[in-house]
């Protein structure tokens, strides 16, 4: 029997939190079962009349992913959401992602095919699409015409071959925004089909849109 398939599964564990508050997950997260994890920069897109009128658009985030197997992950998710309150407004988004597996730690797959038909479709799903730098807000209002409530944005770079131009003969890598947004699995279709259009995602060169099942969530609101 292949040794990866007796590894239990792997999930991620992805935090979304007011700046500040990343560095006190990542403390929980570790006496939780966590071995470590990663926290970087993004911001959040807000939608409310008031802040708009003041010209508060965007809030500062700190994003935080922690890998574990799955029973450990489950259970620090449950114990993080009790002790930062995701469920209450404004507190952060919590969720989970499957992992088919990991090379750098130790190794873990995803749940079996053959045990998926048994388990319930997930109601939300992660649609993060990278695309070049100054398009973010395009992916937000395009998402928000189709039913999405908002996003966080990521700042990045790109290294594609055909991205790359030149500047005194060096090599300049174009710089990234990486926008992720979870959405009701009812209005994925919708959702990325207005940010295809309105981006020409379709095109060469015009970014990318990854689809993933979120498995658990907290502090997500359809309203």
């Amino acid at each position: 029997m292949n040794e990866l398939s007796q590894l239990p599964a792997f999930e991620l564990i992805h935090v979304i939190v007011n700046i500040g508050t990343g560095s006190k997950v990542l403390h929980t997260a570790k006496k939780l079962g966590i071995s470590g994890g990663t926290v970087f920069y993004g911001r959040g897109t807000v939608n409310n009349s008031l802040l708009k009128f003041l010209s508060l658009y965007d809030v500062r985030k700190e994003i935080i992913l922690l890998g574990s197997d799955t029973a450990t992950a489950d259970d620090a998710l449950m114990k993080l959401n009790n002790m930062f309150q995701f469920e209450k407004p404004h507190h952060g988004i919590a969720f989970t992602t499957s992992v088919c597996n990991i090379t750098g730690s130790r190794c873990c797959r995803c749940r079996d095919e053959e045990n998926e038909g048994s388990e319930s479709i997930p109601m939300y799903q992660l649609i993060t699409t990278i695309i070049n730098k100054g398009e973010a807000e395009d992916v937000i209002e395009a998402a928000n015409a189709a039913g999405s409530k908002g996003g966080t944005i990521i700042n990045a770079r790109g290294s594609g071959a055909h991205e790359t131009s030149r500047l005194f003969n060096m090599e300049i890598e174009p710089e990234k925004e990486i926008v992720m947004i979870i959405v009701n699995r009812d209005v994925t279709e919708a959702v990325v089909s207005s940010i295809r259009e309105k981006l020409g995602i379709d095109k060469p060169g015009h970014g990318i849109i990854l689809i993933q099942d979120v498995n658990h969530a907290y502090g997500i609101y359809d309203s």
